[in-house]
């Protein structure tokens, strides 16, 4: 009798222990970690004048390397199409050995272990570098927003600003590690996160969604850690700036970000147990009596309902269909959500809103140089817009996730709304006065992280999950896009055309100086006057994306999610109560 209990007593805390390595909850929490890796495309900053310095490259050339890294973070499609034929963990397995090779060479040919390479060697390391970390985006976020469909807004929201936070993680880490050593951030980017992707493989995965009465208590949790994250890592980068630290204080700074980063596993432990609670208890009453379906007639009949939505979807998938797409909300097929007006929209406003960020972003060290700012004024500007950009992310996931519950607006209003705010930031800095770079960093930083998670929720709200990898990948390309048009044809020309007036009126050929420097405020006046009008346009387009989906938003868009999550539960009390019957005898 003793040897029975004590073998029951062992089965159910192996089966509690598989709950919790395989449940959302720990997925969620694996899922945050792989994200707080995956934006190294923010330190190539840091580490690029190690590459200027030992390869012998001048401005022109490391401009080049950066436009391959941008150009390789930004195209997704690769991940997206992958995914649709491949499960998670391969996608992930990609993204791993991708990351790992791509720094792995730049590190080798910095610190001369290699021969030099080539600049289109180079140029190919930092792509496939950077590109991986679509494959980690792909591979935990769109998983994340599949398993969590009734609270994606929020998910999204986090997990985007951990992707925001994940430079500064990862400058605390390596001062941890490797002390001041840039060159040794560059391996550290190439194998922590492919390490940490390796690791949790196999958590990262679709699973049948059910219901959780703590679901937006325990976002709401995972919001206050990550934002506590992001306070301490300003404290932090501000301290450091001021105070010079020894590595051993910068050893205790890392294990103190490590530590909190990690704390959500105590959150997934807590919120597993009352899953399982509520599981036994729910499947105390069940009794496998005639009446009831058997497990294998269960199955049957799902099987036979899975066949049937297979044959429908197969033929609504034929070219035939792509001008004759489903609701709104539910699953359209790649061509279908291409093709459509909606669609359409969502790129063309994106191209404005995120092209102006974008752009602005990109030049903010310059603006401050053109101003007069000292060089620690501009360094405290781009970390200000680095913490900002973190607070948009997730302001745009949790405020717009409840105003949309709430009170019915459509979520592409408040992306509307984020545009203007945008186009307020371009003309503090086109019309500057003392100071007013700050709030300009302050309202582009926030309005540049709230339009990726705007972005990304939209079109799993309007086209469906089934595609979501692609879908979101794909329209995303309109970043890089916009930000070729407005940084490079736009900005960048008008900017050099001002520096070579400032040249000619001081009686000196280009030959003279080593680079074109512009001084004084009409360097972006034109330039950050026309980056407001686009976003002031881009913000129209999506006004008209509002009017045509107002009456979807203004119905139940989580319905058809919550249906399915009743079938499942009844699906999982039964097995449940099956597998007790077998335990029992």
């Amino acid at each position: 009798m003793a040897t029975t209990a004590s073998g029951s007593s062992g089965y159910v805390c192996c089966r509690f222990f598989l709950q919790v390595i395989t449940g959302r909850w720990f997925m969620m929490f694996a899922s945050f970690l792989i994200m707080a890796c995956a934006g190294a495309t923010y330190l190539f900053g840091v580490y690029s004048k190690d590459i200027k310095s030992t390869l012998g490259y001048d401005q022109s050339t490391l401009n080049l390397m950066s436009t391959f890294k941008d150009l390789g973070a930004n195209v997704g499609v690769l991940s997206g199409l992958l995914a649709e034929v491949t499960p998670t963990w391969f996608v992930l397995l990609v993204g791993a050995l991708m990351n790992f090779t791509g720094y792995f060479m730049i590190w080798l040919a910095v610190t001369k272990r290699v021969a030099t390479p080539k600049v289109w060697q180079m140029c190919a390391y930092i792509c496939i570098g950077a590109n991986s970390q679509n494959f980690a985006n792909t591979g935990s976020l769109v998983t994340c927003v599949k398993n969590f469909p009734q609270s994606r807004g929020m998910m999204l929201g986090l997990m985007k600003g951990f992707v925001g936070l994940s430079g500064a993680i990862f400058t605390q880490i390596y001062y941890a590690i490797y002390g001041n050593d840039s060159k040794s951030l560059i391996l550290l980017i190439g194998w922590f996160p492919a390490a940490i992707s390796l690791v949790f493989v196999y958590n990262i995965r679709a699973m049948k969604i059910s219901t959780h009465s703590n679901e937006t208590k325990v976002l709401h949790e995972y919001l206050g850690i990550a934002t506590v994250l992001a306070l301490l890592i300003m404290a932090l980068t501000i301290a450091q700036k001021k105070v010079p630290f020894s590595h051993t204080a910068y050893l205790f700074s890392g294990v103190a970000v490590c530590f909190i980063m990690f704390s959500p596993f105590l959150i997934a432990i807590r919120e597993e147990f009352y899953t399982w609670r509520n599981r036994e208890q729910l499947t105390a009453p069940i009794r496998l009596v005639d009446e009831a379906p058997t497990l294998p007639e269960t199955e049957m009949k799902s099987e036979i309902e899975y066949e049937s939505m297979e044959t429908k979807e197969a033929s609504a998938s034929g070219c035939s269909s792509i001008f004759k797409p489903p609701k709104r909300g539910e699953d359209f097929s790649i061509l279908q959500a291409l093709f459509s007006i909606d669609m359409f929209l969502v790129f063309l406003g994106t191209f404005c809103g995120l092209g102006c960020s974008l752009t602005a972003v990109d030049n903010l060290g310059q603006i401050g140089e053109s101003l007069g700012y000292p060089h620690q004024a501009v360094s405290t500007v781009v970390s200000l817009l680095s913490i900002w950009n973190y607070f948009g992310r997730v302001f745009a996931g949790f405020v717009s996730e409840i105003i949309l519950l709430k009170y019915k607006i459509p979520r592409p209003l408040i992306m509307s709304l984020v545009f203007l705010l945008a186009a307020v930031g371009d003309l503090l800095i086109a019309f500057p006065w003392p100071g007013s770079v700050y709030l300009a960093s302050l309202l582009l930083g926030f309005s540049f992280g709230a339009q990726q998670t705007l972005l990304f929720t939209i079109v799993s709200e309007l086209f469906g999950l089934k595609y979501y990898a692609t879908l979101f990948n794909c329209a995303q390309l309109s970043s890089p896009l916009g930000s070729f048009v407005l940084n490079v044809r736009i900005v960048g020309k008008l900017y050099d055309k001002e520096a070579w007036k400032q040249l000619a009126a001081k009686g000196m050929a280009r030959s003279m100086v080593k680079e074109l420097t512009c001084i004084g405020k009409q360097c972006y006046r034109l330039s950050f006057s026309i980056l407001a009008a686009t976003n002031t346009f881009g913000s129209i387009v999506i006004l008209v994306l509002v009017l045509r989906t107002r009456k979807y938003y203004g119905g139940d868009i989580y319905k058809r999610f919550r249906d399915e999550i009743a079938e499942n539960e009844k699906e999982m009390a039964l097995k449940s109560a099956q597998e007790m019957q077998m335990v029992e005898s």
